[in-house]
């Protein structure tokens, strides 16, 4: 199948990435604002649909009475996605289908946290940068000199 499912123990989880090597251009040492906004928006087209949450495989009783899969303990299998919203915890159930879909929608919601919060640190860097490289440098002042005795006396 190639998709990588949350509930899956016996694959390995990928890697994970440093988003500074996976954007769109290498960083330049000297960014402005505008150029994170650039770069930014260039990642954030790159992602399709994101979804925020957990995707789970669940196991569970059905509510008929002579169900053989329930008498012999191995239940029904579905998808949920659990997440939050307001505050409140939610699921909702996936059909088996759309599972892979919804956990790539996953994975790219996570991509885009991360998006995120680079972004967040890159353009505060260089809005500061930006200030200042604005502000005129202050001339230094010459040190000055001690009044009383020196210590050597």
């Amino acid at each position: 199948m190639g998709v990588f499912f949350l509930y899956d123990a016996r694959r390995q989880p990928p890697a994970r990435r440093n988003m500074c090597y996976d954007s769109p251009y290498k960083m330049p040492r000297l960014e402005t604002p505008a150029d994170v906004k650039r770069w930014f928006m260039a990642a954030l087209h790159k992602i399709g649909p994101v979804a925020k949450g957990s995707l789970s495989l669940r196991r569970s009783p059905c509510i008929r009475k002579n169900c053989p899969a329930c008498a012999r303990g191995e239940g029904h299998l579905s998808y949920a996605l659990y997440g939050r919203s307001g505050g409140r915890r939610f699921t909702i159930h996936i059909p088996k289908h759309l599972a892979p879909e919804v956990n790539a929608a996953v994975q790219n919601g996570r991509h885009l946290q991360e998006l995120i919060n680079e972004a967040g640190v890159r353009y505060l860097k260089a809005l500061k940068r930006q200030l200042q490289a604005a502000k005129p440098r202050a001339r230094q002042k010459p040190a000055r000199q001690r009044r009383g005795r020196s210590r050597d006396a």
